[in-house]
């Protein structure tokens, strides 16, 4: 082992934005919580790459053709139980959801009818509170990881940051029963979000093989555990959870394809068609069960929400001017609700950083907020005679409809009280109806809209499993129609419509996805003909919203501290070398090294990569050959593959050896060095790594450009890229590049001159961050936390 000044850095701790902690914890933060305050927690990158060292390849060459088509096979199945169970997952959320909440609203109306109006409300709002009670407390007891959405978690996954405790089983279990409670509880998220994560979970946890712990295991799936792999299967499991969410199969391919995954070929898309295919034929099995009514209240709700728009739509240029005016003010509504949710949860950290206590308080806060708004807003809207040609009974009575009575007389209906007292789905579906310009006043529609806007950004940064995505196509459909009912005299669109329009400006707004939103709404209304105006309203909103502020996720993960690698590069990264960002001193290992200086490097260092470079008198000058990663090297202490002399006596490390010992571990514990005991004798012996080395790592000259390397590196999905001088003489390593490197954070910290540079996209974007880095910085001058290498 050597040392010496080098520009290779250590990766820092990623401190969550809103973090004000003195001291480190290993306390997970990966969460929602993380915005809200929690402690800072290691964050490790994956490792893509494949590791061709030459026991790799001796192990691909042994395999025969039975085991590559096990390894094939393994692939699509894997595909299908994903698909299989995660249509199985939100079957369940959504069953729950609709009977859980109708019950709720059938019991309150009950009351309402009987003119017990006192004694409904303590109903409505004790049964909301005991939910979101039930919702924080097992969240933020169990496990904290599955507060949120969950998409921000799984985007930064994709893209090779690997939080801790995002795939767990715990996180998968109170995800998916905190997520039913809280939709149930009349707080305004969705289970959209929820189900992604749920769905990437699965994906996560199928592809460790089992575990060892409890005896489950299966030798098959050994050929899946590593990080590339489960990528993989994260992919096809996000994509599966968006189709099941909204049964919208292509929908959720493409969703996965432009938000989620930072790395995408064509056999990924090919397994990933066929998971979310899975998804919608199951689905469509388990709503042909409900339609014969043996689901309770689930039957007219939930996933069936086609055919809310499937007459035929009859449109000409002159209606283009509103659709226009729809794109316009769905990207400034879209930006702006950014602006504020980022602000809440800064606002929020201060209260949810004092203890798991004051987390719970806040969402029992929001809860009986919520309650009495919902309850007593109806109050205030007039009550209207029910139309005579009504195509289900007027008012509604004990199930979901359009026409709820509330305090109004027999043959009168509340259409406020219609929106509110209704899953959020079923509110969906009322706005998206056709035919039904006159069920809705204009001043219910208006306040119906700014209380779903506030009440989604107040209830997201709770301590609670909360989706943005439904919430948002609530809100957008509220004002879309609302603007149909300004605007309706002069233009031949529907008001059902103009709701579907405005979801799809409030989503391209706030999400600033195209395709697969587009595709989405489509898939949802069951309406092909849509598409030339979903299309002209999501560009133009994306559009005028990302001149304002970034896309929601991208906000939610820095806010929670992810290194994130964006795809596009800074313009002041093409005015920098690779050499002018690395850091030393570098680590490295000569290629037969003492078992005494590895454990040396090991305990003193939390570096995961490690160039080995061959010395005199293995080679006439020092030459790099490759590089060695901190677990493969752990696995070689803990097997105590030694040699007495530092002289390369070929031992058979193939068969003392196998592909397991250096696979990936799961979601468990993670074996440390700390672990292993060696005596005095041990550790003045040798290993021979040269067999174990990765003799092919990606290198870059330390002359490339830092867009050059940035987008190389992020392309390819690398842990870590070796930096070679360009002219001879020197040291055949300059340093190692790894995604610290590449923040922006660490590059304007070392040029503080680029922060005064004329570039106005840097100063726009970068300002929020300084504080959290240079806190990193500090913070992890003496730790032993890392990131990247």
């Amino acid at each position: 082992m050597s040392s010496q000044p080098n520009e290779d850095v250590e990766s820092q701790t990623q401190q969550p934005l809103l973090g004000h902690n003195s001291q480190f914890s290993l306390a997970n933060a990966s969460s929602q919580v993380a915005i809200v305050g929690a402690n800072v927690c290691p964050i490790e990158s994956l490792d893509y790459e494949i590791i061709e060292n030459d026991f790799f390849k001796q192990d691909w060459r042994a395999r025969g053709k039975i085991q590559i088509y096990q390894y094939l096979f393994m692939k699509w199945a894997l595909c299908f139980l994903v698909g299989l169970v995660v249509s199985l997952v939100g079957f369940f959320v959504n069953l729950a959801v609709e009977n859980i909440a109708g019950i709720k609203f059938v019991v309150t109306s009950d009351m309402m009818l009987a003119g017990r109006y006192g004694l409904a409300f303590l109903v409505f709002a004790a049964s909301n509170f005991v939910l979101t009670l039930f919702a924080s407390t097992i969240t933020a007891f169990i496990s904290p990881a599955a507060a949120g959405s969950g998409i921000a978690e799984v985007k930064a996954y994709l893209n090779g940051v690997d939080a801790p405790q995002v795939f767990s089983l715990r996180t998968l279990v109170v995800k998916i029963i905190g997520s039913i409670s809280a939709v149930s509880s009349s707080l305004l998220v969705g289970k959209a979000g929820p189900m992604v994560h749920a769905g990437a979970s699965l994906a996560a946890l199928m592809g460790q093989g089992g575990s060892k712990k409890y005896g489950l295991t299966w030798k098959w799936l050994h050929y899946f555990k590593n990080d590339r792999d489960r990528r993989d299967l994260v992919t096809c499991g996000s994509a599966a959870g968006i189709a099941a969410a909204f049964r919208a199969p292509v929908g959720g391919l493409l969703f996965a394809f432009e938000e989620m995954a930072s790395w995408w070929r064509s056999a990924l898309l090919w397994r990933a068609f066929f998971c979310t295919a899975i998804v919608a034929i199951m689905l469509r099995a388990f709503i042909d069960i409900c339609y014969s009514g043996k689901c309770g209240l689930f039957g007219t709700g939930g996933l069936i929400m086609y055919n809310v728009t499937s007459e035929n739509v009859v449109y000409h240029l002159s209606d283009m001017p509103p659709v226009l005016l729809l794109g316009i003010i769905g990207g400034i509504l879209g930006s702006l609700y950014n602006f504020i949710l980022d602000k809440v949860l800064r606002l929020y950290s201060l209260i949810n950083e004092k203890g798991i206590v004051y987390r719970i308080i806040l969402a029992c806060s929001i809860s009986v907020f919520t309650s009495c708004l919902l309850f007593g807003l109806p109050w205030f809207a007039s009550c209207q005679a029910c139309p005579r040609d009504a195509k289900e009974d007027c008012p509604t009575i004990g199930r979901s409809g359009n026409y709820k009575k509330f305090q109004c007389a027999s043959n009168q209906y509340n259409d406020l009280a219609s929106l509110i007292f209704n899953t959020n789905d079923d509110a969906i579906r009322n706005l998206f109806s056709q035919n039904t310009d006159k069920e809705f006043h204009g001043s219910s529609m208006l306040i119906f809209f700014v209380t779903c806007f506030f009440l989604s950004i107040l209830s997201y940064g709770i301590v609670v499993p909360a989706g943005l995505f439904v919430p948002v196509i609530l809100i957008g459909a509220s004002y879309g129609r609302y603007v149909g009912m300004l605007i309706g005299s002069h233009s031949n669109l529907d008001n059902g419509l103009f709701a579907v329009l405005g979801a799809a400006s409030l989503l391209g707004g706030s999400m600033r996805a195209t395709v697969s939103l587009g595709v989405i709404l489509l898939e949802l209304t069951n309406n092909l003909l849509l598409l030339p105006l979903i299309m002209v309203v999501l560009l133009i909103s994306k559009t005028v919203a990302d001149a304002f502020t970034a896309n929601i996720y991208d906000i939610i993960m820095k806010l929670k501290g992810f290194p994130y690698l964006e795809a596009h590069v800074e313009p002041y990264m093409r005015q920098l070398m690779v050499a002018d960002i690395a850091s030393g001193p570098l680590q490295y290992f000569q290629g037969i090294e003492k078992v005494g200086n590895i454990m040396h490097v090991l305990r003193t260092t939390r570096h995961n990569g490690f160039p080995v470079i061959d010395e005199p008198p293995l080679s006439e000058q020092p030459v790099l050959f490759g590089l060695i990663l901190r677990a493969h090297l752990i696995a070689l202490l803990k097997k105590k593959a030694f040699i007495s002399t530092p002289v390369s006596t070929g031992i058979d490390a193939f068969d003392r050896f196998s592909s397991v010992d250096f696979s990936k571990k799961g979601s468990g514990r993670v074996e440390e060095v700390e672990d292993i005991v060696l005596t005095d004798e041990e550790m003045e012996m040798f290993i021979d790594l040269h067999p174990f080395s990765n003799a092919s790592p990606y290198t870059v000259v330390e002359t490339m450009s830092l867009a050059k390397a940035l987008i190389l590196f992020r392309q390819v999905g690398l842990r870590h890229m070796l930096v070679i001088p360009k002219l001879p003489g020197r040291s055949p390593v300059v340093g190692i590049l790894t995604r610290h490197d590449f923040m922006p954070e660490h590059i304007l910290n070392l040029h503080p001159l680029l922060r005064k540079s004329k570039w106005k996209r840097l100063r726009f974007r970068l300002p929020r961050l300084k504080n959290c880095f240079d806190a990193s910085m500090q913070l992890t001058a003496g730790s032993s936390l890392s990131i990247g290498r």
